[in-house]
């Protein structure tokens, strides 16, 4: 198999605390790479839980209503005038 080189930029303290990680299990960052993309092949996609942690429920329920919103297509407001309004502006 012919191997090939992947550079990645990234801070130094991010590196350096992936780093510290990656060496409590028993590994370097090259191996926990190759690990990562091997993965994304096996699995076919990519292996990240992307989610937020800690988002207040004010946050999260505005979310949601921007998604249903969204979805459904209606404005919130009927103008700006009432956007502003509801913004104490």
């Amino acid at each position: 198999m012919n191997m090939t080189s992947v550079t990645v930029r990234v801070d130094e303290d991010t590196k350096k605390q992936a780093s510290d990680i990656a060496e409590d299990f028993g590994f370097d960052l090259s191996s926990v790479t190759r690990a990562f993309y091997r993965q994304i092949v096996r699995e076919r996609r990519i292996p990240l839980n992307l989610s937020y942690s800690n988002v207040p429920e004010e946050t999260l329920e505005a979310l949601a209503e921007a998604r249903r919103m969204a979805k459904e297509g209606a404005p919130r407001f009927q103008d700006a005038d009432a956007m502003f309004d509801s913004l104490g502006i």
